[in-house]
């Protein structure tokens, strides 16, 4: 008879560290959430204290698990799932940071990633590593470590350093320094690894001066990655994965053509697709995604950098809501958005345009227009872009698609998925437990010791709390979308402004 009660999934975000833990029936039994510092050393520079996210991490554990008197027994395995990107490099016997983590959003990089592009590396760092050169990305965030902490890339050659992204460091903290290792998924995201071989690439390590004794080993996602007695007990560590593809899992995403998207900060949408690399053309990374064999499925992923900070945005900046949920209301007052187009591209866009320079653009203003209009044309905003990178991966991918899977805060509004709805012609659905990254992270722990027994169980867990189905005319949804391009190409227009200036 099973005795175990739970799956703690460790959700290591960006801005905060939480603890939920999950019952066979994948419902919340418990969860704990704390944030921690930003730190911003310089504009443009993003850190955070490794040694704080490692507290803040096990206390939230500890919390979740004392809310409802679980021990250590109780608990059948642990899964992670992180933050990607974020870089963290150690001294293996000390297990002490030689410098903060520096967080995915730090661009202090931007220059050595500008060399490699001009060194014509662009194309073999895409063809082994499925990634567009960036500084989003770690191996540039290593390399600036090694160039710019004094001592460190001496000690880094002598073999006496250690890398991870953030669930190596997790892991190693929590087994004591006996395991360095990571998931596929995130070392996917590393820039260093070939998605094909399944391997640290040793032209790209020689280019950036990484010495290979730096890099964890890299494993399936749902694996042993040792086992942890910092709660008073061992418990094994059995699942591993990016923040992203665990919230793919979570939702099921286990067949060629699933899609989910997460409605966050920021808007991601990930489409597996099984087992053959789809090398895309059209601004869309190619990444794996979370599995429990060691032969790998793969992922195409689109991210815009702005969607849910819209309406963010609407709520502080432009104080025209008090909540974010109050914009449905503001949405539904109006029969549409009376022809206004809002771009939010207030950092730049991203897939599938990549156009670094655009800004936030409004067309379609005339005397008529309201408060209730501007707000529905921001809120529109964010499925014109998902739709946008709907409409790269149906094409590239070759794929057909029945639904839609949505998560993140966003998802929550009704109007917003009616009209994604509308505006793609496709099915969606929003599943009633929304913490699915936390939830890939405990599904694929707790399939690696047998507390669910497989994938045909886990989905009968997944439970539809709401469906949208298109309701527009094609001719309708066809007028919308072109004005939506229209308005695309303004705010890129604006972006050449030195090329079209003929005053």
């Amino acid at each position: 008879m099973e005795t175990k009660k739970y799956v703690i999934a460790m959700d290591q975000g960006t801005t905060s560290s939480r603890a939920i833990l999950f019952n066979k029936r994948g419902e919340i039994q418990s969860s704990q959430q704390r944030e921690f510092r930003q730190i911003f050393p310089k504009p443009g520079w993003v850190e955070h204290d490794p040694m704080e996210i490692w507290s803040t991490q096990m206390g939230v554990a500890m919390e979740a698990m004392q809310k409802i008197d679980a021990r250590p027994e109780d608990i059948s395995a642990i899964g992670i799932t992180n933050q990607r990107e974020t870089t963290v490099i150690w001294d293996a016997s000390t297990g002490r940071p030689v410098y903060n983590a520096i967080v995915w959003q730090c661009r202090r990089t931007s220059d050595i990633i500008d060399k490699l592009k001009s060194d014509g590396l662009s194309g073999y760092i895409q063809e082994k590593t499925g990634l567009i050169p960036d500084a989003y990305f770690s191996a540039s965030k290593i390399a600036w470590i090694l160039r710019n902490v004094p001592g460190v890339k001496e000690r880094a050659k002598r073999g006496e350093l250690r890398f991870g992204t953030i669930d190596s460091w997790l892991i190693w903290n929590m087994t004591g320094g006996r395991v360095h290792a990571t998931d596929y998924t995130n070392a996917s995201r590393t820039m260093l690894f070939d998605i094909h071989k399944l391997c640290w690439d040793e032209e790209i390590l020689d280019y950036f001066g990484i010495p290979a004794s730096l890099l964890p080993e890299v494993r399936p996602s749902s694996s042993y990655f040792g086992e942890t007695e910092r709660f008073g007990g061992a418990i094994p560590i059995c699942g591993a994965a990016g923040d992203q593809q665990a919230a793919l899992f979570g939702q099921c995403g286990f067949n060629p053509g699933d899609v989910k998207c997460t409605y966050g900060t920021g808007g991601f949408m990930l489409m597996n697709t099984g087992r053959d690399p789809i090398h895309s053309q059209k601004g869309l990374l190619t990444t794996i995604a979370a599995g429990e064999e060691d032969r790998v499925s793969y992922a195409l992923e689109g991210s815009v950098f702005i969607a849910g900070a819209a309406i963010q945005w609407l709520r502080d900046e432009m104080r025209m809501i008090r909540t974010s949920p109050q914009s449905q209301t503001y949405c539904e007052a109006v029969p549409d958005s009376g022809g206004v187009y809002i771009v939010p591209a207030f950092s730049g866009m991203g897939a599938p345009y990549w156009e670094q320079y655009a800004r936030g653009t409004i067309v379609g203003l005339t005397r008529g227009v309201s408060k209730d209009h501007f707000i529905r044309a921001t809120v529109e905003s964010l499925a014109y872009q998902m739709n946008d990178l709907l409409s790269a991966m149906k094409e590239e991918s070759r794929l057909s698609l029945s639904t839609l899977k949505v998560d993140g805060g966003a998802s929550a509004n009704d109007f917003l998925m009616q009209f994604q709805s509308d505006i793609s012609g496709v099915h969606i659905e929003r599943p009633r437990c929304i913490e699915t990254t936390a939830l890939g992270a405990a599904y694929l722990a707790g399939l690696r010791v047998g507390y669910w027994k497989d994938r045909n169980e886990i989905r009968s867990n997944w439970a539809c709390e709401h469906e949208f189905v298109p309701t527009i005319a094609p001719e309708n949804r066809k007028k919308l979308l072109k004005g939506w391009k229209k308005a695309v190409k303004t705010a890129i227009f604006w972006a050449q402004e030195e090329e079209n200036d003929t005053v």
